[in-house]
């Protein structure tokens, strides 16, 4: 167990091990962080190897902090080095080069330079209730982003990279022989949606959300070579219907809302079902004795940081679903700290 040694009579010695790892992880965190900001991971594909001079010239970093800085990512199993050069790990080399449609380092890169410095009020978010980021000074985050091209762009790219391994879970375990088409409702680029049409050929579908975002999502359909199968409608999920599809899919958005914002999706959603069809909702899903999904609850403390709802659990889910008229519905793990919620109408 961690943070306890046995002694030589057999009975624990407690130690503050645990408490030291997770009260400095930050550093760890932040460290990584900046290397993604940095892009290490990037030219590292695309250069190979480089000495820690190599990677300090090309990164224009401080003679002060190259090693040190390269040496910690070796330490934490980000990097591997090898007779003194420095290279990817198979994981970073997979999912933090940006060349690469595996790419997930959006949301990383969104965690270093917007939301790193929010949480340094979480004291000041837990003893308020008030959220801390832009919020705080009469800003609005969704506004922000979708009036600016280079923001909406940073952060669908960073749905895409929260959302793409989920998305191929959703693929692999929801029974999609016995339906013909989908619709992501809050789709950004359309991770979820490419990723289930590219283990189904018989699907079609889209996406649905706000009209700034649809030559984001029509350029990375196109670049699948999914045009043909998967369209843009544009809407506000609140002031217009849903569009009809046999699966209604919502992807870390009824976290974004409060409890009436979230009832509501899921009554919207419902009415614009048929009769034998499926709403997924997938999230964080927290375990139902909140215990064990720590990504799950961390990140409904962002959700009060950020000013926005909360998350919740599966067995929370399947009360509201009931509410609105759902008869059947299930949860089941997907990837990492994911799961979907299932209702069928």
């Amino acid at each position: 167990m961690a943070g306890q040694n046995p002694t030589s009579d057999g009975s624990p010695t407690v130690t503050p091990d645990a408490i030291m790892q997770l009260g400095t992880a930050y550093w760890g965190s932040k460290t990584l962080l900046s290397a993604v900001e940095l892009n290490v991971f990037g030219l590292l594909s695309e250069s190979g190897p480089l000495s820690a001079d190599e990677l300090r010239d090309k990164l224009g970093l401080h003679p002060r902090s190259a090693l040190d800085f390269v040496d910690a990512l070796v330490a934490l199993r980000m990097l591997n080095r090898n007779d003194g050069r420095y290279r990817n790990t198979a994981e970073t080399d997979l999912f933090l080069d940006p060349a690469k449609p595996t790419y997930m380092g959006g949301m990383l890169e969104m965690g270093s330079t917007r939301l790193y410095g929010f949480w340094g009020s979480l004291t000041e978010g837990l003893l308020t209730g008030q959220p801390q980021s832009e919020v705080k000074t009469g800003g609005d985050f969704f506004d922000t982003v979708y009036s600016d091209p280079a923001k909406l762009a940073g952060f669908t790219a960073a749905m895409s990279g929260l959302s793409r391994a989920a998305g191929e879970a959703i693929a692999a375990k929801f029974p999609w022989h016995d339906y013909g088409s989908m619709i992501d409702i809050g789709c950004a680029q359309g991770a979820v949606p490419v990723a289930i049409a590219q283990a189904h050929d018989h699907l079609k579908g889209g996406g649905f959300d706000l009209p700034a975002v649809e030559p984001i999502f029509n350029s990375y359909v196109s670049k699948c070579g999914l045009s043909e199968r998967l369209t843009f409608t544009p809407g506000d999920f609140f002031a217009d219907p849903l569009p009809a599809a046999d699966v209604l899919i919502m992807g870390h958005i009824l976290h974004d809302w409060d409890l009436d914002g979230k009832r509501e999706l899921l009554r919207k959603a419902f009415d614009a079902l048929p009769t034998g069809g499926a709403l997924i909702v997938h999230e964080a899903i927290i375990d139902d004795d909140r215990r064990e999904n720590a990504f799950g609850l961390l990140m409904s403390l962002n959700m009060l940081i950020e000013g926005l709802g909360f998350d919740f659990t599966g067995a929370d889910c399947r009360g509201w679903m009931a509410e609105v008229g759902f008869t059947r519905s299930y949860v089941e793990p997907l990837a990492g700290p994911d799961s979907m919620v299932v209702g069928i109408k």
